[in-house]
Parts: structure tokens; sequence; C-alpha cells
């Protein structure tokens, strides 16, 4: 983990601290997707996510967190959660600048740094039934697991409530 990782880590579980969240934070192995995320973690509890950050062709951001396993359809996203036109990745300076993570730490526990709500939480519909699901803290090489209630939590003491959407037709499996 860098400096800056570690000071945003750190950042983000005063935070948490903050508003009454507590989890647990596990080591995780070092990956660059997800599929080599799922062959290092072993047998680690909880639902695993992929994280983007989007943007539509007017510029407004939209951070979309799903399943692991969910093939998020950028070419209809956009007409399920009132972007303006097709949705597209944002650089990873932008990232950066408004997150405080750079790409493969992306997180959406990292807008809790976009402190003018500037960006939309997209969090697919089928993660409010898994009883934890998990998350890098600002870093790739740890995940911390929390409750749906628990991530609520979070996503409204930073001004981000979840937008619940559809992500495709297909169904992820449960874990």
């Amino acid at each position: 983990m860098n400096t800056t990782e570690t000071t945003e880590r750190e950042a983000l579980l005063t935070y948490l601290g903050e508003i009454g969240v507590d989890a647990p934070i596990v080591a995780y192995p070092a990956h660059t997707n997800v599929e080599e995320g799922k062959r290092l973690r072993g047998d680690l509890p909880g639902t695993f996510t992929k994280n983007l950050l989007l943007k539509d062709k007017k510029g407004n951001l939209f951070f979309v967190t799903a399943h692991e396993d969910t093939d998020i359809d950028l070419k209809t996203l956009h007409t399920r959660i009132d972007a303006r036109g097709r949705l597209g990745f944002a650089s990873a300076d932008t990232m950066t600048e408004r997150l405080h993570v750079t790409p493969g730490t992306a997180t959406p526990l990292a807008l809790f740094n976009d402190t003018q709500q500037a960006i939309t939480l997209i969090v697919d519909e089928r993660l409010q039934d898994h009883e934890q699901v998990n998350f890098h803290p600002m870093t790739h090489t740890e995940s911390i697991g929390l409750t749906w209630t628990d991530f609520t939590t979070f996503a409204a003491a930073s001004g981000h409530t979840p937008v619940l959407s559809a992500m495709n037709d297909t169904e992820p499996e449960q874990s």
C-alpha cells in the first residue's frame, strides 16, 4: 500500500467510525481484474463487487457498483439511470481528483471524498439482498465487508443515497 492509499484508508476508517459503521478489514491479495481477484481471495465471506466511475455525454458522473459477475451494459444503462446520453469511463485523473483513488482501487466508499455530492451513486438492486457486501477500503490489497444497512448508512451520511437499478437482464449467482 502506498502512502496516499494509507492516508486515504485511514481517513475512510475515521469517517466510518464517526458515523457509527464498524466493519472488519481483511487482507485481500493484490490483483488487476475481477477474475484474478476471485482466484486469489480464497474463501473470504460475502459478495464482491465491480465498481466503475462513469460519465455521460454532459459530463455528469455516476459511480456504479454491482455484483462482480454482472455484465454491465454501458450501451443501455443510461436509459435506466437518467443519464444524458451513453455512458463512458471517466478518466483516471477524474477518479483521482474527485475520489482520491486510482483505477483498480475504485470503491463506493471513496464517495466520502465527494463532499459536493457531484457524483450519483448507482447500485445494482440485487446487492440489497446480500448479507455482506465487500468493497476495497481505498486500496486493492484489503477488503471491507458491510451489511446492506451499514452501506446505506454510509451512503446517506456522505450525501449519496443509492439509486437502485437493474444492471442488465442476467442474474448473477448468489453468494
